[in-house]
């Protein structure tokens, strides 16, 4: 593969430029059927981004040297790697996939959670302390069925995502990508799971107290995020391998944005579960879809 290549694929598609405007639009997509569904009329499809400029254009409050410094270093290292989990997505034919490259993605896919917890308790906020831990169970509650779902899939490959969705049977994979599936409005942070971030009850959770440019990565990780889950969820669910560019271009983005829809029919349609509620719903039939799917795989059925 060469390097031109390789450089057109991490700065224009599925990287740096497809990545920055896809989540942007997939913002806007969940805004806007949120506000169609309960009667309003919505956004303009320009508001996510007019709202990153503007941010982006506002002084931060001055806090202590170091505070302010991680405060501004988490969300920026957030976005870094939310942005290479979706440069390494492997859509065309001719990507920089490799065996073992699941690993990477979803490792750098969790680390945004991660550092979202840690930028709540660096708030020293109420709210943002409280954001956190609730981030923390959550993210303790879905990754168990996530990650079992992944393995399910992964059992007789070689962990190379552009695989994963031919070499597993077609029940294992439907098994693996319901529970997949039942996961993202919780990494999301969508309805009926939004709880790390619930408006009414502890304002803005983990980003209460971000304010700026910093709220403005906060909310870029996020709209990457969308990215690098949806197109993670297209790849691992419709096999592309053998077909031409131009119609795995078209399933992964198609597939991608169907997600969004449902997701955002979803949140908008749901209330808000309690966090017991939500840890049973994940450990029970969340846990009971990925363990199926895994105990297919490994009798081989």
């Amino acid at each position: 593969m060469s390097t031109l290549f390789t450089t057109i694929q991490l700065l224009v598609f599925p990287g740096l430029l497809y990545a920055f405007m896809a989540g942007f639009f997939m913002e806007w997509v969940q805004r806007k059927i949120n506000a169609r569904l309960q009667g309003r009329i919505g956004p303009p499809f320009y508001q996510p981004f007019f709202d990153f400029v503007k941010l982006l254009g506002k002084k931060p409050i001055e806090r202590p040297p170091l505070q302010g410094f991680i405060m501004t270093a988490l969300p920026a290292v957030s976005v870094v790697a939310t942005l290479g989990a979706v440069a390494i997505l492997p859509v065309l034919s001719a990507d920089i996939g490799f065996p073992g490259d699941v690993i990477l993605l979803v490792s750098l896919i969790e680390i945004g959670p991660l550092l979202a917890v840690l930028g709540g308790f660096a708030s020293r906020s109420l709210w943002g302390g409280l954001g956190a831990t609730r981030e923390a169970v959550m993210t303790a509650a879905y990754n168990l069925p996530f990650l079992t779902a992944l393995i399910a899939l992964a059992w007789n490959s070689d962990l190379s995502i552009s695989l994963l969705a031919t070499t597993a049977p077609w029940h294992v994979r439907l098994l693996a990508m319901a529970a997949i599936l039942l996961c993202l409005p919780a990494k999301l942070h969508l309805n009926p799971f939004s709880i790390s971030s619930a408006e009414q009850e502890i304002y803005a959770g983990m980003t209460t107290e971000y304010d700026g440019p910093r709220l403005a990565l906060w909310e870029l990780a996020h709209a990457l995020e969308w990215v690098a889950l949806t197109g993670l969820f297209a790849l691992l669910s419709v096999p592309l391998v053998g077909a031409a560019d131009i119609w795995r271009v078209l399933v992964f983005i198609g597939v991608s944005l169907a997600v969004v829809v449902l997701l955002s029919v979803v949140a908008a349609s749901t209330a808000r579960l309690k966090l017991a509620q939500t840890a049973r719903w994940f450990w029970l039939w969340g846990l009971l879809l990925a363990a199926s799917a895994l105990g297919l795989s490994l009798a081989g059925i």
